[in-house]
């Protein structure tokens, strides 16, 4: 087999037309095209007006399973825990410390209810409680995603989600079992053998069987991402994801074979990822690059690392670290690695970076798996006003108004006011009947 070409374009941000350059390497459409687009709309009816029966023949038909109930589809906890029991000691080992590391972290994130009184005695405040249900989505057969299991149940039970709803594509009957014992581990309280569409809808809808939830997390493929599209507003969602990205902000003090494998690990996810590199010595990117050239033929997903560097990866040669920093935060990446011998005065220049991972040691790898922060991300520039999925996002707030007798007099006065002025007479009269003197 003759080896991919790791063709990957060469920018100067020094040059005139860098920026216009820059911004057509990072634009990505992440709308559905109309054959999706009409799939899921019929799938999305076909569940909201049967439910269970639409659930079944989508399962019958996509996943190619002969279930007639919708009971078949349900897992016991039994067959989640002999999924973790028929794990090596490495492996079941390695998935509890992850957990382990991932839940001591989101136990940070936990907001609590406060309030305060005012002199007059009037009390305001907050209250902070835990969605009900949650249905979390995971990509299925083959594909084995235990993290976005840990990822995305941890966080909701560390908030106390008072129930979690896992669904799993299993085509042909194939289940995989990492998945399946990081949903024991996490104590997943219901899973169904669901995917696609057919599964955002029931979660969203609710069936004779499937309960509706709250809100939707974990990812997809476009079919499931456009169905959570459509369904945002019925349920909460946590993101519609765009391709991976890392973005490696470089001085020339690493490794370059590093270097290269780490915009290998995004551009592996497929072939729209991005992996771009903005570093101030060309001697280095030019190690880079032949390290890209010597590393690539022995990856076995050669094929789709070359496509994405070739189609949307960059190395680029920057001035000085100053204006890496200027170009990240146009760029908003998902992943920022600052690989540079000095770190840490460099983090506070990044204001926009969904995760950024400091020092040479620090690979976005271990991030995506055991590190502990949560590699649910912001991508495609949404870094600029969202932030990583974490235990606010099955956290909801309720403010608390007890108004006393004596703030009402000064409240009331002033509601007032702004009421006549906005020409809503009824709130204004409201007010002004909870005063002593009217």
């Amino acid at each position: 087999m003759t080896a991919p070409a790791a063709a990957i374009r060469r920018l100067d941000a020094r040059e005139p037309e860098f920026l216009t350059t820059l911004d057509a390497l990072l634009a990505f459409e992440g709308g559905a095209d109309a054959r999706i687009d009409a799939a899921v709309s019929e799938i999305l009816c076909a569940v909201r007006t049967t439910g269970d029966t639409a659930v079944l023949e989508y399962t019958r038909r996509f996943d190619h399973l002969d279930v007639k109930s919708m009971a078949q589809l349900e897992l016991p906890k039994s067959e989640l825990k002999a999924a973790l029991d028929s794990l090596t000691i490495e492996q079941r080992e390695a998935l509890r410390l992850a957990a382990d590391r991932v839940r001591v972290y989101h136990e940070r994130q936990r907001a609590e209810s406060w309030d305060y009184v005012e002199a007059d005695g009037t009390r305001l405040g907050q209250k902070v409680t835990p969605l009900d249900r949650v249905g979390l989505y995971v990509p299925g057969g083959r594909a084995s995603y235990p993290s976005s299991v840990l990822m995305n149940a941890i966080p909701a039970k560390v908030a106390g989600v008072g129930e979690l709803i896992m669904v799993v594509p299993t085509p042909n009957g194939e289940k995989n079992p990492l998945v399946l014992a990081a949903a024991a581990i996490t104590g997943v309280d219901r899973v169904f053998t669901v995917g696609g569409a057919q599964a955002v809808a029931a979660l969203a809808y609710g069936t004779q069987t499937l309960p509706q939830v709250d809100k939707i997390v974990g990812p997809g493929n476009a079919y499931v991402a456009e169905a959570k599209r459509r369904v945002f507003g019925t349920v909460g969602i946590d993101m519609v994801a765009g391709p991976s990205e890392v973005l490696i902000i470089s001085d020339g003090s690493g490794h370059a074979d590093w270097v290269a494998m780490d915009l290998f690990a995004q551009a592996e996810h497929d072939e729209l990822a991005q992996s771009i590199l903005l570093c101030t010595d060309a001697d280095f990117i030019d190690a880079v690059a032949a390290s890209i050239d010597r590393l690539l033929p022995t990856m076995p997903r050669r094929e789709t690392i070359a496509a994405s560097l070739a189609n949307r990866g960059a190395l680029i040669h920057v001035d000085s670290l100053e204006q890496a920093c200027a170009i990240a935060n146009r760029i908003a990446p998902e992943h920022l690695e600052l690989s540079v011998d000095d770190a840490e005065p460099w983090i506070g220049c990044i204001r926009h970076a969904g995760a950024i991972f400091v020092g040479h040691w620090s690979v976005e790898a271990l991030g995506d798996y055991c590190a502990g922060p949560n590699h649910v991300l912001p991508t495609m520039r949404s870094a600029r006003f969202s932030s990583p999925l974490g235990v606010y996002d099955f956290q909801k707030r309720t403010s608390i108004v007890q108004i006393s007798e004596a703030g009402a007099q000064t409240l009331g006065r002033v509601a007032s006011i702004l009421a006549r002025g906005e020409g809503l007479q009824a709130h204004a009269r409201s007010a002004e009947m909870r005063l002593r003197d009217r």
